[in-house]
């Protein structure tokens, strides 16, 4: 996806506002398995995924890593602990594929905020949006089976049944890669 597409699908911006964002975003590229974010790491960064996949992950001591969050092309990608608070994240973020990204410094991002009213009313509804995603997948976790979860899913992102490895499949629908294959069964 390119990166005025994801931007004004975030906020539309005017042109002069787009620019000057646009002039501190760059265009990188990681190959499967780079880690973009690490448990108890700042990584004064967002990104936005022009291709490829990544996932968020939770490893509690002496457990096995809980996926929580997968991004795909369009998306952005960063620890909201990092971007809000400037403190350690409690994430890892790793990439599935290689990945082309569009790569910014939130200290860069922040300056825009206090320079120009559009960009700061773009971050504030960046910021609403990506909190909305959160909302939406606490309350699924919480509130939904697994087999509406799967449901779900295969509504909303169906590509990615079939561009993640099913283990992280199971971990981010809260269930053992067996039940994974239970439920897949039925829709078979």
């Amino acid at each position: 996806m390119d990166l005025d597409n994801i931007l004004d699908n975030i906020y539309p911006l005017p042109e002069q506002s787009k620019a000057l964002l646009k002039e501190k975003i760059y265009e990188i590229t990681y190959p499967r398995a780079h880690v973009l974010f690490k448990l108890n790491r700042i990584a004064p960064k967002v990104y936005f995924i022009r291709k490829g996949i990544v996932r968020a992950y939770a490893s509690p001591e002496g457990e096995e890593e809980i996926t929580f969050w997968f991004g795909k092309e369009g998306d952005a990608v960063l620890s909201m602990k990092n971007y809000v608070e400037n403190k350690k994240g409690y994430e890892t973020i790793e990439l599935l594929e290689p990945c082309q990204l569009y790569e910014i410094q939130t200290e860069d991002l922040r300056a825009l905020y206090n320079t120009d009213i559009h960009i700061a009313n773009w971050g504030r509804t960046f910021a609403e949006q990506e909190l909305i995603k959160v909302e939406e997948r606490f309350i699924s976790r919480q509130c939904r089976t697994a087999l509406e979860r799967y449901k779900e899913l295969m509504n909303t992102n169906p590509d990615l049944l079939q561009r993640v490895q099913l283990a992280h499949i199971a971990s981010y629908l809260g269930i053992t890669p067996v039940s994974l294959s239970r439920i897949r069964a039925e829709f078979k």
